[in-house]
């Protein structure tokens, strides 16, 4: 493994198939080769908050994440150590007291809505995607997601893309496409994008290794 791992990060607005992308890259590769750091789990915790106060909370601000713990977390994974990645429970609308233990790899894969928002976040990342999926695709992709996975009913699933998904999406999620190096549309479907990634990262990866 070289001196420092590589960095990408996968942005877009939710639903618009960052999760597809990463593991169509994924695949092309080892389990040993990449790993990938979820924002969504990274949320703050809010044990600290009853729990009707927990259902108001904007999961799509900037605010809503801890930050600060990802980018120590990337540094560790960066310095070649182990991390305990949190875990967020959904249905209690805080972080879970259980967390996984996550080893350093040669590439590492950030993928989260705002990603690109932190310039802190944005310095530590060699390569910087977007993907971008017109609304009307994204937001059938979130219902179906939070009714199946997170055990939300359709009504509050629509309450909260009309009052917080949308109108953050546009103050601070689009903005931050123009910090991308690439811009996929389409998402997983763009399978010459998902090509030329994977190739790029071959192309570092040949090079790390030939220098050691």
């Amino acid at each position: 493994m070289r001196d420092k791992p590589v960095v990408i990060g996968v942005a877009g607005g939710s639903g618009s198939g960052k999760t597809t992308v990463t593991r169509s890259i994924c695949k092309r590769f080892s389990d040993k080769t990449i790993l990938v750091i979820e924002q969504d789990y990274y949320y703050k915790d809010q044990s600290h908050l009853p729990f009707e106060e927990r259902l108001n909370t904007n999961y799509d601000h900037p605010l809503a994440f801890d930050n600060d713990l990802l980018i120590d977390h990337l540094n560790y994974l960066m310095n070649k150590e182990s991390i305990e990645k949190p875990i967020y429970d959904y249905k209690m609308h805080t972080r879970s007291e259980e967390s996984v233990v996550v080893e350093p790899k040669e590439v590492i894969i950030l993928e989260g809505i705002l990603i690109l928002e932190d310039p802190r976040l944005v310095d530590l990342m060699d390569i910087k995607v977007f993907v971008d999926t017109d609304a009307d695709i994204r937001i059938i992709r979130r219902m179906m997601r939070d009714i199946k996975d997170r055990g939300r009913s359709l009504d509050s699933v629509i309450d909260q893309y009309v009052n917080n998904v949308r109108p953050m999406h546009l103050q601070f999620v689009e903005p931050t496409k123009r910090y991308a190096d690439i811009i996929i549309p389409e998402g997983g479907q763009n399978h010459v994008a998902i090509d030329i990634m994977a190739t790029k990262i071959e192309n570092i990866l040949a090079k790390n290794h030939t220098k050691q």
